[in-house]
């Protein structure tokens, strides 16, 4: 049996538009686990039914083996980390750790152990007598992360935790729970809309929309072999072209673009097999890829198609170029300096086993 496990959920603020319908999630111990998708796809919502904010009208919540779809949260022990910290400005940050264990009357002496042992997990011995106002923005966060954590719960819930931060915090902050959830060996449940934050943390990922899941699996998994299209869009295969199957087989299919032909491997995504299925020779599909999964050269090839060169933009890591290609725009990512200027002529080079391909309707 699962540690945590939804049961064909309904829910939702709205008594006739649920947010959550017949939604069933599984949630091994030990794991981190992040809910990734958009703004309003339940993410939120989801979080709220095993934290207790919010009751299910249909189906059931398991914790431990333990039915806790109508326990009050105080009974749970579940640890939460918001958005917005939510600390006490009057309190020191000892007292702000300490306050959950006061609530639950924990004597003094093994109080005083639990709050300095959470706060050298989350490297922040020597602060205690601070107060929120004298901390930075990564050292309020660990304050509200030794809270979560002092209570010993059972489960900890981040709800988008790294999201006040700026890019630099958030990427040590990433680290630092990462090895805490690795130390304690705690389960937890993140929510996020940022994919880095999901792929870099997580040990499986949930993407979600429209309150359901489209995938589950390891970062590597949805990111490489993403199971529908919404997932494909949503991971970064931003590009897309229009195709036609010229031939397929159990090895191999071939697909046309303008005229060229491109092959690639029916065995391209492991332990898929359906994942090509619906393809038939004649069928028009569309093409998905990501801006780093092709490249510009000057020179054409058997994998090559003839675009023009708009304008490109550095990112520090590459340079990202706009190509025109038959009156479709793409975008393409190349790691080198600038070689390419805007209205020259180039040569998109394509990888068709990182495309994901999508019946055209």
């Amino acid at each position: 049996m699962a540690f945590l496990e939804l049961k064909k959920i309904t829910a939702g603020y709205s008594k006739h538009e649920p947010i959550l319908r017949d939604f069933s999630l599984s949630v091994e111990r030990g794991k981190l686990v992040s809910l990734l998708g958009p703004s309003g796809c339940g993410k939120t919502t989801t979080l709220r039914l095993i934290a207790g904010f919010l009751t299910p009208r249909e189906g059931r919540i398991f914790l431990n083996g333990k039915d806790i779809t109508q326990a009050p949260p105080h009974t749970r022990n579940i640890g939460l980390v918001f958005q917005s910290y939510a600390l006490f400005p009057h309190l020191t940050v000892f007292d702000n750790v300490a306050f959950g264990l006061r609530m639950r009357k924990v004597p003094k002496d093994e109080l005083v152990e639990r709050v300095s042992k959470a706060l050298s997990i989350t490297d922040l011995s020597g602060l205690e007598h601070r107060f929120p106002s004298q901390l930075s923005g990564g050292q309020r966060q660990r304050v509200a992360l030794s809270r979560a954590l002092v209570i010993e719960p059972s489960l900890l819930l981040l709800d988008e935790p790294l999201s006040n931060l700026d890019a630099k915090l958030r990427v040590g902050m990433r680290a630092e729970l990462s090895r805490i959830q690795k130390t304690l060996e705690i389960t937890m449940i993140y929510v996020t809309h940022d994919q880095v934050e999901a792929l870099s943390l997580s040990d499986e990922v949930v993407v979600m929309q429209g309150g359901r899941i489209e995938q589950i699996g390891s970062p590597h998994q949805i990111y490489r072999y993403p199971a529908t299209p919404f997932v494909a869009r949503f991971l970064g295969f931003d590009n897309r072209l229009q195709g036609t199957v010229t031939a397929v087989n159990p090895d191999y299919g071939v697909l046309s673009v303008r005229g060229q032909q491109f092959t690639f491997s029916m065995k391209a995504v492991p332990n898929e097999p359906e994942h090509f299925s619906f393809l038939q020779e004649g069928e028009d599909v569309e093409i998905l890829f990501r801006p780093e999964d092709a490249s510009l050269g000057d020179s054409p090839g058997s994998d090559t198609l003839e675009v023009k060169v708009l304008f490109g933009t550095f990112l520090g890591k590459g340079v990202q170029y706009l190509v025109e290609f038959q009156d479709q725009e793409l975008t393409v990512l190349c790691p080198e300096g600038y070689r390419f200027q805007e209205g020259q002529r180039a040569f998109l080079r394509l990888d068709p086993n990182t495309w994901f391909l999508v019946r055209k309707e």
